[in-house]
């Protein structure tokens, strides 16, 4: 059960942006057919990925295990900023929801779902993770201890973040 719960480190940022892209793609459709049923798979994913990695979110475990490896190399990334990332992203996610659904703020949920266009934009298409650099913020101003990423505080916390090799074979 412990495993059920665990997140990759490192993580092949190859099969996180393909995660963004879906996810970039799916905000882009409610907002364009208000379809805000679609945020209930897209909250259901960022909790999965948050919780369990790719393990319980089909999104996470098709990009990591089909589409990735047809795309190249892995490209290792340090996992607990990629996980904080999920953690914002879910958040936003359940908020829109939460205001699209179940309270029918459209404009509201319209508004939160910009924050994930940029922040899936970014990762998708130019590999800067958005909640990874507020990762690196939190770091530096000793919110988030060096001890929850001792791989993180040696390396260099400038965009693009996190880049760069890893020695585990295992990604």
């Amino acid at each position: 059960m412990q495993g059920l719960f665990a997140f990759p480190n490192p993580v092949n940022e190859t099969a996180a942006r393909v995660v963004a892209g879906v996810v970039l793609v799916t905000v882009l459709v409610t907002l364009a057919t208000e379809w805000y049923w679609l945020l209930i798979p897209l909250a259901y994913g960022f909790w999965a990925r948050v919780l369990t990695g790719p393990t319980l979110s089909p999104l996470g475990w098709t990009a990591q295990n089909v589409i990735a490896p047809r795309l190249g190399d892995k490209k290792p990334v340090p996992g607990p900023p990629k996980r904080f990332a999920q953690g914002i992203g879910a958040a936003v996610s359940t908020t829109a929801l939460a205001f699209g659904l179940a309270l029918g703020l459209h404009t509201a949920a319209d508004g939160v779902l910009v924050l994930l266009i940029l922040a899936a934009g970014l990762e998708s298409i130019f590999a800067y993770c958005l909640g990874c650099q507020v990762f690196s913020w939190l770091m530096r101003a000793g919110v988030v201890p060096a001890s929850v990423c001792a791989e993180c505080a040696d390396l260099s916390l400038d965009p693009p973040f996190f880049g760069g090799e890893s020695s585990d074979p295992q990604i």
